[in-house]
């Protein structure tokens, strides 16, 4: 990776949910700045405060909150976590924002009530529409969606992989460095036109989770070597 795609400071959109702040735990513990964003500024405040709980001094210090746009300008890499109804509007309002930059989209097009039935939007995938509402400014990448956030806010190892799917070879390579940061293995799976496989497999996720009473289903590929 060029140092001046160099990656220091990430931004969280809607980061004061579970997800989002399981992300940001893992990474603020991989020595990554991290900025939680929210709509509102004091929510997001509250969510730092709420992992600072679960860190030692110095990683508090690599963590704070800002409002959605001011968090994106701080940071090189964005990392969208909100629920599918919200995820146009506010990308549509961070675009200007977000010129430049990678985006992670982390999004999963659920449909309630029928979250364990796959939906696939008009664009082929949440990944996809981004990528058309941001343009070819933004890099976007498509990861994360078959990780319970249960398991982000632990300091142990998980047993899942993540399927990363970008804009190009480059923003795969930037989506596979932050999974393993955060201590997953990666799998380049090609371009975002393939992300529709990792999104639609949440809801099956969410069903082998509702039928075996647990809340932390993922996927792992097997059959070729690892590192």
């Amino acid at each position: 990776m060029s140092e001046e795609n160099k990656i220091e400071k990430i931004a969280i959109i809607g980061g004061t949910g579970k997800e989002g702040k399981g992300l940001a735990y893992r990474w603020v513990k991989a020595g990554y700045q991290v900025v939680i964003g929210s709509r509102n500024a004091e929510k997001a405040q509250i969510a730092v405060d709420e992992l600072a709980e679960m860190l030692t001094d110095e990683e508090r210090s690599h963590l704070s909150g800002q409002e959605n746009g001011a968090a994106v300008r701080m940071a090189q890499l964005a990392v969208l976590t909100v629920p599918y109804q919200f995820h146009k509007d506010i990308l549509t309002a961070l675009k200007d924002d977000l010129a430049g930059k990678y985006l992670i989209d982390v999004t999963v097009p659920l449909v309630p009530p029928k979250v364990s039935t796959v939906q696939v939007p008009p664009e082929g995938s949440a990944a996809l529409q981004a990528q058309l509402l941001l343009g070819e400014e933004t890099a976007v990448i498509s990861a994360f969606q078959n990780i319970s956030f249960a398991l982000l806010l632990t300091d142990n190892k998980i047993e899942c992989d993540v399927l990363v799917c970008g804009k190009d070879k480059q923003a795969r390579e930037v989506g596979q460095m932050m999974v393993r940061a955060a201590g997953l293995t990666a799998w380049d799976a090609g371009p975002l036109e393939n992300s529709i496989v990792a999104e639609g497999f949440t809801s099956v996720l969410i069903r082998i989770n509702k039928q075996a009473g647990t809340k932390s289903a993922g996927i792992q590929i097997t059959g070729v070597p690892r590192d």
